[in-house]
């Protein structure tokens, strides 16, 4: 399968934000054994790297990458620790063209026609749509996707469990991107059998919607 065909099989792709690699491993058991074997862990804290190199060692069959890249130099560092896909927030075309040309699957955040009509002349058939929620939500993505056939998403930002079915329901949504089931605090406490539950509750959703 390729990447975004595995994304579409997981549905909800956990946005991981450690601030340090010693919760790694064990969040990643936590995701594997509760049905979302997948993280994108954020370049928002310097824990980033070193976690996507524990998590790729000790899981190799979970699919993990990078979030919030912002340089050329990002990606590598990513990809090098073991990142099998870069997410970016917004749409930097030398990103984009960086990965295509290092064939690396890349998600850019876009948010208007514009930006979705950049990613489409290089190529993209998959986007992300963030801030999803304070961006027009599913209405603002079901209106862009009708003048953009060939064009799906990824929306990330303000969606959590109550509003998530709606997304997943959409047949141009890949999968939703939310943080909801790896709330940094109960990282921190290492608080698993209270993320293993959340996580869990996630998986059985996206069962339920896609079967």
């Amino acid at each position: 399968m390729t990447i975004f065909e595995q994304f579409e099989k997981i549905g909800i792709i956990p946005v991981v934000v450690l601030d340090d690699p010693k919760y790694a491993e064990n969040l990643a058991k936590v995701l594997c054994e509760n049905g979302l074997p997948c993280a994108e862990v954020t370049f928002r804290t310097a824990a980033a790297e070193e976690s996507i190199k524990i998590m790729s060692a000790k899981f190799p069959e979970m699919l993990i990458g990078a979030g919030t890249v912002l340089t050329t130099e990002q990606v590598d560092r990513a990809i090098n620790a073991g990142a099998k896909f870069i997410v970016s927030p917004g749409f930097n075309p030398k990103i984009v063209k960086y990965c295509i040309e290092k064939n690396i699957p890349v998600t850019p955040g876009t948010q208007t026609p514009s930006e979705m009509e950049q990613a489409l002349e290089l190529g993209l058939k998959v986007v992300k749509f963030f801030p999803a929620e304070p961006s027009g939500g599913l209405n603002m993505i079901k209106a862009v996707a009708a003048a953009y056939v060939n064009l799906r998403f990824m929306p990330t930002g303000g969606i959590n469990a109550k509003n998530v079915r709606d997304y997943l329901a959409y047949s141009k949504i890949v999968a939703c991107g939310g943080s909801w089931m790896v709330k940094k605090d109960l990282v921190n406490s290492e608080n698993w059998s209270e993320l293993a539950k959340l996580v869990r509750e996630a998986a059985d959703i996206v069962k339920e919607i896609r079967g």
